[in-house]
Parts: structure tokens; sequence; C-alpha cells
């Protein structure tokens, strides 16, 4: 049986163990918060912005805007989105799975590049044979809105000049604490509706004219999806975090309970096997 110094150093490390996901279940928890109020506040926007693009986009023709116009995907660019940290159970590992296998499905038939956030991705897709334009790796917690809306004007300048020809978005979806929504969604091109019948569309008098409106919408869809995927991703960490770690907390407990257990009956036999000894040199000295 182990000896009892050793179970107690054992008990001693998983409880410290036990302090320090506790306090990385708090920390998360505060941040999850903290991320959880503004995405809940826009994601109405975010989810109807798409929508209605895609209505008022079927009333023009492609040729007016670069962002509508469709090609043939020859070379695509997929945007991942993990996180730079584990401890999150399988945030990062179902969503790099996901991702690759969309990109042996596209790869089939087209060049795939990629632009890779969170050091998760950096280091999974570093073997793989997909070359990544960009890096954000280290620093994802403190990417800005300003760093997002320069990696959308990156995007719209790749597109317009026909480097690219369609983008999509890998990210996990904020759906609930338990568990997050792995999402692949094509930022572009922008996608119209299908035509209604002529007497059922509603034929607008644009003011002032078509194309200045595309100007500012298009590019404006570009930033809000980007900055609608940033944020559901840090929502998702975060609950995935706060969740692993609260089940840290709970096995480490259950593991206390029974390394103490074995503590007790490692010790009780230590005081019988003493007392056995007791006995045995009290009778052996009154049999003299």
């Amino acid at each position: 049986m182990p000896a009892l110094i050793d179970l107690r150093r054992r008990i001693k490390s998983v409880r410290n163990t036990q302090q320090i996901t506790q306090a990385m279940k708090t920390v998360s928890t505060a941040k999850l918060k903290k991320v959880q109020r503004p995405l809940m506040e826009a994601r109405p926007y975010w989810h109807s912005y798409p929508d209605f693009l895609s209505e008022v986009t079927s009333w023009a023709e492609r040729r007016v805007h670069p962002l509508m116009m469709k090609r043939e995907e020859k070379s695509i660019l997929v945007i991942v989105l993990t996180s730079d940290k584990g401890l999150c159970g399988a945030f990062n590992s179902n969503l790099l799975e996901k991702a690759r296998a969309f990109f042996e499905e596209k790869a089939k038939r087209t060049d795939v590049r990629s632009i890779l956030i969170g050091k998760k991705a950096e280091m999974f897709f570093k073997n793989l044979p997909y070359p990544a334009d960009r890096l954000f790796s280290g620093n994802v917690e403190k990417l800005t809105r300003e760093d997002l809306r320069e990696l959308a004007g990156y995007l719209i300048q790749l597109y317009s000049f026909n480097r690219i020809d369609a983008v999509y978005l890998v990210y996990n979806e904020f759906k609930s604490i338990l568990a997050p929504r792995i999402t692949v969604a094509k930022l572009l091109p922008v996608e119209p509706t299908e035509p209604k019948k002529i007497q059922e569309r509603l034929i607008p008098d644009w003011e002032p004219e078509m194309k200045p409106l595309f100007d500012i919408l298009l590019p404006l869809y570009v930033e809000t999806q980007i900055f609608h995927a940033f944020f559901e991703s840090s929502a998702a960490e975060q609950a995935a975090r706060m969740m692993a770690m609260d089940n840290a907390t709970q096995n480490a407990e259950e593991l206390i309970g029974d390394l103490t257990l074995v503590l007790n009956k490692v010790r009780q036999a230590s005081i019988t096997k003493e007392l056995l000894e007791i006995m045995t040199a009290v009778e052996a000295l009154a049999k003299r």
C-alpha cells in the first residue's frame, strides 16, 4: 500500500490544482459576462443584416459592385478563428477538425488559402499544405475593432482585384454555455435572394443612385460579419473554458475524496498493526 506521506503530498497537489481551476473558472465567468452582453445586444442586427442585404442586392445587377460579382471558385480564402490558449475542452479541436475537412473538400477543385486567427489554428495548420496569407497569433483577445476593420478592408481589396473568388468564415458560434455551434459561412461574394415574380417585386427608386449606396452597404456588411464571428468565437471560448474548469474542479473534488478514503484506510491499517504488535508484546511479557 502507498505510504501516508505520499498520499498526503498527492492530496495537497490535487487541492492546489483545484484552487487553480476554480480561479480560472471565476475569471472565465467574468470574461463571459463582459463579452456576452454586447454580443446579445448586437446579435439581432448581425443576423438580420445579411438577409436585408440579400434582399436589396436582388433588386440590382451583379455588375453594380465588385463584391456582388460571382466567379468560378479557382482560389478561395478561408478565415479560421480559434483561441490562443487551451484548457477549454473540445472548443479548438472540434473546430479545427471541421476546418480541415472543409479545406480538404475544397482543395479537390480549387486553390485554398487561409487567414488564421489564434495560436491553436497556427499550430494546427503549420504542417498542412494550405498557405496562410496572414496570422493573428498570441494576441487574439487584444484585437480591436480597428484591427478587424483593417482585415475587412484587406479582404475587400483582394476580392475586388480578382485575387480570390470567395471568402469563407469558420468559427464557433455561441449558442449556449453547454456547447458552441461550429459555423462555416460564406462571406463573399454577397448572394442575392432569388428574384421574385415581376408583379410581386418592389422595384425601388434609388436615391441618390444605386452604386453609392452599395459602396457603403457592402463594405459595412463585410465588417459587421467579421465582428460577428470574432465576438461569437470569444464568447464561446470563455463559455467552453468555464465549463471545462468547472468539470476539472469537480473531478479534483472527487479525486480528493477518493484519496482521503485511501489515506484513512492506510492509517487505520497502520494503527491496527501497531496495536497488534503491542498486544503481542504484552502477551509475551505476561507469559514470563
